[in-house]
């Protein structure tokens, strides 16, 4: 039990809640619990075959969540009783006790990837009055990217009604002194270990431990205290008055957290003033990691379009770019240019996308410009957000398709593009590839 002063820091000053975190019991298979974010392999529904197939009906995080590779292929009344599946699943593994509780505790999270690269994070949940993805937003918790409204209906059809959450939500902190979750890295021995295994489909591994001291709680809350610090924020960042402090920047899992916050607005409605202050929904579970993280790796997020005429595309591209000079090589080779030159591959073809003068500041706002226009303009053409270049390039080349490669982002300055400039075009970047994103553990009531 941590003291009163110490939660009311939490709970008050950073808008955290560490009351309490769901984890599997010791004799639950890991290995088959654990699965990767819902939004990854979309355009694979091999993959997921293959989790069903290793899984079967073990318990498993994958029945308590809707993989968004079948969104677009069950009909209305399969994903209604999907979800209401989910639902009964969430509830039967709380009455049979597959889940235990850790409270008043974080834990610490070291996840090792396939080449050996670690990354680490401490779980607890934010408070979702403090978050805002709307454009402009000087919220303490904010989007890196643009939110798309229409992806949340689905989403919260699985939550509204949920007992518990699952996250795959990481937000990140700029801790460039490295105070806040690299002490405990260095102390973790120290700490009772709660999992340590390997992840499916060789996905690395992962390893969590309990942080309950009140020393080791209250050194979190001081370092967050400090990055949350108005006149420190002013200071860090060169700016005024005017800026709100930003202290956690949503790097994964935006839409569930829009989702939980949409969900959240709607229970509020219902509830008194004191209800509302204590009422666990008001919270999302999520892992927070430094941007300064060694381990912590931005890649770029490609686009593949389905059903596309490629010589349509191509006159559309040059005339919407007329006046920013915009024109097409096909070609191997990157062409010298001061603006954009964004590669793309079809079936029968390779070359670039460029743009001489852009009026967007990134490559990703270049072709997303386009790309919603066009789109809109041919509402029988598909998108989809793909990470990796190899599954981009097998997509693209596929007949009718044509996939989009775009470069990496500098993770450090990250922060002050999100303060100064707002959210980044949507789908600009990813921590790692599909593999190296959360794979849902922890758990935690809502109801």
């Amino acid at each position: 039990m941590i003291s009163s002063r110490l939660r009311e820091i939490f709970n008050s000053k950073l808008g955290i809640d560490i009351s309490s975190i769901l984890l599997p019991q010791k004799n639950v298979d890991m290995q088959r619990w654990a699965v990767v974010a819902c939004d990854q392999f979309t355009s694979e529904p091999e993959y997921w075959e293959d989790v069903h197939s290793f899984v079967g009906e073990n318990p498993s995080t994958l029945h308590l969540i809707f993989p968004e590779a079948y969104l677009e292929t069950e009909s209305p009344e399969e994903k209604s009783n999907r979800i209401k599946k989910i639902n009964e699943n969430m509830n039967s593994y709380m009455k049979n006790q597959v889940f235990y509780e850790l409270t008043d505790s974080v834990v610490l999270v070291e996840r090792t990837f396939a080449n050996g690269i670690k990354r680490h994070g401490i779980i607890l949940a934010v408070d979702l009055e403090n978050y805002d993805y709307k454009k402009g937003s000087q919220s303490l918790i904010r989007a890196t990217e643009g939110t798309i409204v229409d992806r949340l209906p689905p989403r919260i059809c699985v939550r509204e009604n949920a007992p518990l959450e699952l996250p795959h939500i990481m937000v990140l902190i700029d801790d460039k002194d490295k105070t806040v979750i690299e002490p405990l890295k260095e102390k973790k021995v120290s700490f009772s270990q709660v999992y340590s295994f390997e992840l499916m489909k060789e996905s690395g591994s992962i390893k969590g431990w309990k942080i309950s001291d009140e020393k080791d709680l209250e050194n979190i809350a001081n370092g967050l205290l400090k990055l949350a610090d108005k006149e420190g924020f002013k200071k860090r960042y060169g700016v005024d008055d005017k800026y709100g402090v930003l202290l956690f920047a949503v790097g994964d899992g935006n839409h569930s957290l829009a989702t939980a916050k949409a969900c959240w607005d709607k229970i509020k409605q219902t509830l008194s003033e004191d209800e509302a202050a204590v009422h666990p929904a008001r919270y999302a579970l999520v892992e927070v990691v430094n941007v300064h993280d060694d381990g912590l790796v931005f890649e770029p997020i490609h686009r593949v379009i389905f059903n596309v005429d490629e010589n349509d595309f191509i006159n559309e591209f040059r005339e919407y770019f007329k006046n920013e000079k915009g024109w097409v090589a096909v070609t191997n080779e990157k062409p010298e240019t001061k603006g954009h030159a964004i590669k793309f591959v079809t079936r029968d073809t390779q070359g670039y996308l460029i743009v001489e003068k852009p009026s967007s500041n990134l490559e990703v706002g270049t072709l997303q410009k386009f790309l919603d226009d066009y789109i809109n303009k041919h509402p029988d053409i598909r998108i989809d957000y793909i990470h990796g270049e190899e599954i981009t390039e097998k997509l693209g080349k596929q007949p009718k398709n044509m996939g989009f490669f775009l470069p990496h982002m500098d993770k450090n300055e990250l922060f002050r593009t999100v303060i100064l400039d707002g959210v980044l075009p949507r789908k600009t970047f990813s921590m790692g590839e599909a593999s190296e994103k959360r794979f849902y553990l922890e758990a935690r009531k809502i109801r």
